[in-house]
């Protein structure tokens, strides 16, 4: 067996590897093993190869993999869902107590509590989105 083809079988194995793992190591041994593969292709004999896997491997495992890790470890920008309704505006449409009211948050009528339970807040004041419970909007007046 040509050792292109075991350099080829050995960057597959890797890289199945590193699906189920999910470190980054192994994908960089397997564009390694890869690289290495190409140069057993040309010809090159197996103490050349060896050093050429090694020194692949290390330059991607000491410099790609820490600069792709940090890209996939950032944290969310975006908020979704009801998350993104915290801290907007809202429009009371029924007065809202400390146990009942609705307000309009973006276009759509949310059932609402005030934060504050001692609050009473009038129809047609604009508050804002504190928390979401559930399916109610915990609402503090504005100022």
């Amino acid at each position: 067996m040509d050792l292109w083809l075991i350099w080829l079988i050995i960057a597959a194995v890797l890289a199945v590897a590193e699906i189920f793992t999910l470190t980054a190591a192994l994908g960089m041994l397997s564009a390694a093993a890869l690289v290495t593969a190409g140069f057993a292709a040309v010809g090159l004999p197996l103490p050349l190869q060896l050093l050429v896997f090694t020194i692949v491997a290390t330059v991607t495992v000491l410099f790609v993999r820490p600069v792709a890790l940090r890209h996939v470890l950032q944290p969310q920008v975006a908020r979704f869902g009801i998350d993104a309704l915290v801290g907007k505006a809202a429009y009371v449409v029924a007065e809202v107590t400390g146990r009942d009211g609705r307000v309009r948050i973006d276009g759509e009528e949310w059932t609402a509590r005030a934060y504050d339970e001692t609050l009473v807040i009038p129809q047609g004041t604009t508050v804002d989105v504190m928390e979401i419970s559930g399916t109610t909007a915990i609402v503090y007046p504005r100022d």
